[in-house]
């Protein structure tokens, strides 16, 4: 990236405002420089450059101190709450935030983490890159069971934006025509390998609604033209993707929407900006701009635009908007329906199974693909969930071979110890459930009352703990899961569920919801706020549920489609 792209103090009043750089703000910032808008993209956190600064990708572990493992003094300093993440490592630490610089609050019997990423492309650089659509069924959910709000869109209302993200991004998955989860435009899915063939014949033959298919994710597996003309080259199934990919075969902001932004001459980019507030001019009834405070010296700064796009994560959003406050607004910017904060959902992956599959014996290869199988929810319509609870859960895992490091706790020593370490063991197939969490109100965030961060901005003060619904489900998944592995024919099943708090599925939702009634909604089904025509919030903020499905994917579709829309209103003269 040139060094023109990047700004500190200026004077001009931009067309748009992008702040966040993750998926959501990648994508804002690509849509809108695209279509002819002078934008400005702010960054919290550090410029990270495409390659260059990726140090931790291609060393094994025996190139670190420690093997992979972070220094011990140094987790419990600025890593406490980072490295319960799957993805923190000693090659992916500095793609995570620092604890001691970012903290939060909790309410009493709360134990939520949040899991962050404060660089140019945020988490996009971390994210596992599940991508599935979301269907009817789960866009219906709240107005079925009376839990939240209804959702304002449909599937139909997304399913071209759906389409031009994936074409864009590169979707590897196969077709399947399940109800339950719409299909993409795909490349190539990654395969199966034997034994998981096996299951899936199994399963499907035993349980005649639930499919078992390969993940669909975001790796090119045959990239297009397009693709390849960003630098961008086919996955090598090295699944190290967290260190960052200088191949590009996966998709984040700095390999893919970043430099399409860029190609524009329209971008411009303001890193180590944190976000204060909005700039609210009560004559007009518009954001005018944002405050921000510099990451490092403290100074602070405004920069100017005639519309704003809030794609800083759900809780960073949120926090920004509740500390933007007004005469008009007291409660925080667009918040005349009270609900900013509130219905704060993340996915429950708390219930798993495992068991080990006879057979196989000449099968050893198990490869480093980067994706797992799923199989769908098969909960999805009210008449086919458990009496229990609502909503349901779809699964996730993968068939693999037991090889030394699942026998690094064996007893004994000498040549016969070393011999059973370099002999293969048994296959075995595990499986885990992702959960739907219910909107409710009294799960949310709010400012401290007396406690800032070192920027002088509010903590986040987070209350959120799953209901009996969520716990009923999760025993239900583990009790599911033994089931099905059993009778499908795997040996020494065992499952297992837990309470462990939220957030660490890293899918939190739903604190500035959409819908169409301003008195119990934020944003309308365009993710523009009811309140203030120019402030547009298309992160998982604006979720009404949680659904089942990972949402990076609906972010990014939902974002295009509120720049198409807010394009069109600037032109009306509207904004």
């Amino acid at each position: 990236m040139s060094q023109d792209l990047y700004i500190k103090e200026t004077d001009t009043e931009y067309d748009a405002i992008v702040v966040g750089s993750g998926v959501s703000g990648g994508w804002a910032a690509k849509e809108l420089c695209e279509r002819g808008l002078r934008t400005l993209m702010i960054e919290r956190g550090r410029i990270v450059e495409h390659r260059k600064d990726y140090i931790g990708e291609g060393k094994a572990p025996w190139e670190h101190p420690n093997r992979g493992r972070v220094d011990k003094k140094l987790v419990e300093e600025q890593y406490k709450i980072q490295q319960q993440c799957y993805a923190f490592n000693d090659s992916t630490k500095q793609f995570f935030g620092n604890d001691k610089d970012l903290p939060y609050s909790t309410q009493e019997d709360t134990d939520f983490s949040w899991i962050r990423a404060n660089q140019l492309g945020g988490k996009s650089l971390l994210w596992h890159r599940q991508s599935y659509r979301f269907s009817d069924y789960d866009f219906e959910a709240n107005r079925l069971d009376k839990y939240g709000n209804d959702w304002p869109i449909r599937h139909a209302d997304l399913d071209k934006w759906y389409s031009q993200v994936e074409m864009h991004i590169g979707i590897s998955g196969s077709k399947e025509n399940l109800p339950e989860l719409p299909d993409s435009e795909y490349q190539p899915p990654f395969e199966m390998n034997v034994p998981e063939m096996a299951l899936k014949k199994a399963l499907e033959k035993n349980y005649p609604n639930r499919k078992m298919i390969m993940g669909r994710a975001a790796h090119l597996t045959k990239p297009t033209e397009l693709q390849l003309s960003q630098g961008r080259v086919q996955c090598m199934a090295r699944n190290e993707c967290q260190k960052g990919c200088s191949f590009g075969a996966y998709f984040s902001t700095q390999s893919s929407t970043l430099p399409a932004a860029a190609k524009t001459g329209l971008l411009h980019i303001a890193p180590n900006s944190v976000v204060h507030s909005l700039i609210y001019d009560e004559a007009s009834k518009r954001v005018k701009g944002v405050r921000v405070i510099d990451n490092d010296d403290l100074s602070e700064r405004e920069y100017y635009a005639k519309v704003v796009f809030l794609c800083a994560s759900t809780l960073g959003s949120t926090q920004i908007m509740l500390n933007s406050k007004s005469k008009h607004f007291p409660d925080g910017i667009a918040n005349s329906s009270g609900v900013l904060g509130h219905y704060l959902m993340d996915h429950n992956y708390n219930a798993r199974a495992i068991g080990e599959i006879p057979g196989f014996e000449n099968e050893y290869y198990r490869g480093r693909r980067p994706t797992g199988i799923y199989i769908p929810n098969f909960q999805y319509k009210p008449s086919l969930a458990k009496k229990a609870y609502l909503r349901g859960y779809a699964y996730g895992g993968e068939a693999f071979r037991e090889d030394w490091r699942h026998k690094q706790n064996l007893d004994g020593f000498g040549v016969d110890f070393k011999k059973q370490l370099s002999e293969v063991g048994k296959w075995k197939f595990s499986i885990y459930a992702m959960g739907e969490m219910l909107p409710r109100f009294e799960n949310h965030v709010s400012l401290h009352k007396t406690r800032k961060d070192k920027w002088g901005i509010p903590l986040l003060d987070i209350d959120c703990r799953w209901s009996d619904n969520e716990k009923l489900m999760m025993r239900d998944a583990a009790k599911t899961a033994e089931e099905m592995l059993i009778k499908i024919g795997l040996e020494n099943v065992s499952s297992s569920f837990s309470e462990a708090p939220p957030g660490l599925a890293i899918h939190e939702v739903g604190t500035a919801r959409m819908g169409n009634d301003p008195k119990n909604s934020v944003l309308n089904k365009y993710n523009q706020c009811h309140d203030v025509a120019n402030l547009f919030v298309t992160d998982g903020s604006s979720f009404c549920s949680s659904g089942v499905q990972n949402p990076s994917l609906t972010f990014m579709a939902l974002t295009v489609r509120a720049v198409d829309y807010a394009v069109k209103e600037i032109k009306q003269g509207r904004i």
